[in-house]
């Protein structure tokens, strides 16, 4: 009898000796979870700017790291100021003109940015009737890269999909491009882009609006 005892203890004793390494392992892999999530949550997008304010924050929907997993052009949306910036850009799909894999740095102008540059009936013209300028006019607000708006000041000038170089000055709070716009929430993160909201429109095309119109939001 205690020689079959002890042969009955044997096979316990191989099966906790090949269930070890499973539990070392199992013990090792939980240890390492905890660091990973809060790394992640340590990078949240920070956004800078006087308007910055008056956008989605916190938990509301549209808020800076929401976005942060969004596609740029669905991150447009989600942003309550951009919605005539955002319906250029999806009239036009100026956005595929990116090499495939290609990031971008987008300067949007707002609302407000748009009813003071163009009147309601040259906006919707250009619009419906000249997809060309549009395309044109929203590559004047598109930057191949992903930078952040101090990168772009460090760099003192970038160049857009148009062909124009243009100036970029740090100005207190804010940050110049050109000689007409200033960031007004800046730093954005979208998947593969980064997005600065602007208060006023770059590109060639002549201001037409004459202060009547109520395009604005």
């Amino acid at each position: 009898m205690p020689h079959t005892a002890t042969a009955a203890r044997r096979p316990r004793l191989r099966a906790l000796t090949l269930l070890l390494p499973t539990l070392l392992l199992t013990a090792c892999t939980s240890s390492t979870a905890a660091p990973r999530a809060a790394t992640t949550n340590s990078t949240a997008p920070h956004v800078t700017g006087p308007l910055c304010a008056a956008l989605p924050t916190g938990t509301d929907p549209g808020n800076p790291t929401f976005l942060a997993g969004q596609p740029a052009d669905q991150a447009l949306r989600w942003i309550p100021t951009l919605t005539t910036f955002e319906a250029a850009v999806r009239t036009s799909g100026v956005l595929t003109d990116l090499p495939d894999g290609t990031g971008v740095t987008i300067l949007a102008p707002t609302d407000d940015a748009f009813a003071a540059t163009f009147s309601e009936d040259n906006w919707d013209d250009l619009m419906t009737h000249h997809p060309e300028q549009l395309r044109t006019l929203l590559k004047a607000h598109l930057i191949t890269g992903t930078h952040p708006i101090d990168d772009l000041a460090g760099a003192g000038t970038a160049t857009t999909l148009d062909g124009v170089t243009i100036t970029v000055t740090r100005t207190g709070p804010t940050t110049r491009l050109g000689d007409r716009a200033d960031t007004v929430c800046a730093d954005y993160q979208a998947t593969n882009a980064r997005i600065h909201l602007i208060n006023a429109v770059l590109g060639p095309l002549p201001v037409t609006a004459d202060g009547t119109d109520h395009r604005a939001h």
